[in-house]
């Protein structure tokens, strides 16, 4: 161990210098006066040109994943949607990459940048799929890794999924720590990163969101060759905020500018994501609002100095779906269609069938991805943890579902339902949140155009935001 101050407060001091050494950006080169910074150089500078990607995900067995149109889903959709309604659903069967998910994408590019860079090892701070995905792409590039988890309550009590994930890291030989919830994961991460010399495979950094933008990008030149169109709508599970953005801008750059984004979200409002006591009472630990909403109101609070996700850029709607309904669709999406994949991605699969009968039916929404699933990560032993912890299982309607307190499974497909967020509401909670961080009374008007592109506001909007929060703007 260094001979540095090991402290709290020591370690902390010490984070933008951790930084820079164990991620290879010096994140100040993109910072401009004010409170803007230049999101799209460091996209540019630090990622990779979207052929890049593609050869170097394709090297390690990584994209070109299969698009599936699911018939009997869609049907049901038709069903209970008004007549001349119900679009067609298609999934993204992102399971298929060596990993079992999406997040393969994103550690490709970091894990190849790492070795490029002549890192040793690699280290992630993640309870999810990409512990799994960084530790596949590690053994392939022939690099150490080291996952940290967050894991456990203050009684040592561990989460199925989190648990059912680190068996998957350590067959593919990754070193994994395991953290009770609380503040330590992040100052045990850069203690790892800056005693070991690693490489940060961070979710959020370049590499890894533009890993993302070939998911995109196959989309719209999949649906160009099947359907002769870009389809309709994309709905994106929605956490951190990888996921959609990358995405997003893969579409961008296939010329798909008129898809809409659809952000979906496992309601767990009351939850809180750092409780003890809270920790175990939610049967997702990704893909949900203690997430999802907090890091669309201000992306920055991510283990970089500034994040490449930057989900409110680009999304059109944001809706959030209940625990029970993802339970349901998961079982759905298997006896009706023969696919048995995690809870995760199929968030997403909740939000589209509500969604799609809106729709006309000769319109095309997609699931852009689906996870693997497993011991843990199947719905029977997160239902059985959750009545351990309390938890009452029902069959009813779903709006009745209390967070913490119950799941609901809808007794009629019928009742599922996705539930709109007030978009605008998040960009004045963005904000108030920048405003706030960067102790600012007056802006400048190049702030001003940047704020406008980070929360896709209308500039009146943002004008009127700004004026109720009593700021200048210098013309």
């Amino acid at each position: 161990m260094s001979n540095k101050d090991q402290s709290y407060q020591g370690v902390m001091n010490r984070k933008s210098e951790i930084m820079i050494k164990s991620v290879g950006i010096d994140y100040r080169d993109f910072e401009l006066e004010g409170i803007s910074f230049d999101y799209e150089r460091m996209m540019r500078e630090t990622g990779y040109s979207l052929q890049e990607m593609q050869s170097i995900q394709g090297e390690s067995g990584v994209g070109n994943t299969p698009l599936l149109e699911l018939k009997n889903l869609t049907g049901l959709a038709r069903k209970l949607a008004p007549e001349g309604k119900g679009a067609r659903i298609f999934i993204k069967d992102e399971a298929a990459n060596p990993s079992g998910s999406f997040k393969a994408r994103r550690a490709a590019n970091a894990v190849y940048h790492a070795k490029k860079l002549g890192y040793k090892g690699v280290i992630a701070a993640t309870s999810g799929n990409y512990g799994a995905a960084v530790a596949s792409q590690a053994a392939m590039q022939g690099l150490k890794c080291i996952i940290v988890q967050e894991c456990y309550d203050s009684t040592g009590k561990g989460q199925p999924e989190i648990i059912e994930k680190a068996r998957k890291c350590e067959a593919y030989g990754a070193e994994v720590l395991q953290l009770t919830v609380g503040p330590e994961l992040f100052y045990i991460f850069l203690q790892l990163l800056e005693e070991t010399g690693y490489f940060n495979a961070s979710l959020y950094t370049p590499f890894g969101i533009a890993g993302v933008e070939t998911l995109g990008y196959e989309l719209a030149m999949e649906f160009r060759e099947k359907e002769g169109r870009d389809p309709d709508v994309v709905v994106c599970t929605n956490a951190g905020g990888g996921n959609l953005t990358g995405t997003a801008r893969g579409l961008m750059k296939a010329g798909a500018d008129g898809v809409r984004i659809v952000a979906a979200s496992v309601n767990l409002k009351g939850l809180h994501m750092a409780s003890d006591n809270h920790f175990n009472k939610k049967s997702f630990t990704t893909g949900h609002t203690g997430f999802g909403i907090p890091f669309a109101t201000w992306p920055d609070r991510s283990d970089v100095p500034r994040s490449a996700a930057r989900p409110l850029r680009y999304m059109d709607r944001y809706v959030l779906v209940n625990q029970g309904e993802v339970f349901y669709m998961t079982e759905a999406l298997a006896q009706l269609e023969g696919l048995e994949r995690g809870p995760a991605g199929n968030t997403s699969l909740v939000a589209a069938f509500s969604l799609a009968q809106e729709m006309d039916a000769d319109q095309i929404i997609v699931v852009q991805e689906t996870e693997y699933t497993g011991a843990g990560k199947h719905i029977q032993p997160q239902l059985h943890f959750a009545k351990e912890n309390g938890i009452e299982i029902l069959f009813g309607n779903p709006e009745d579902e209390k967070q913490g307190i119950n799941i609901i499974f809808p007794e009629h497909p019928s009742l599922i339902k996705a539930r709109d967020i007030d978009v605008n509401q998040l960009r004045a909670s963005y904000i108030k949140n920048c405003i706030k961080i960067n102790e600012v009374d007056k802006i400048s008007n190049t702030d001003l155009q940047f704020i406008i592109e980070e929360c896709k506001g209308t500039e009146s909007f943002v004008r009127e935001k700004l004026s109720e929060l009593n700021i200048e703007i210098i013309e």
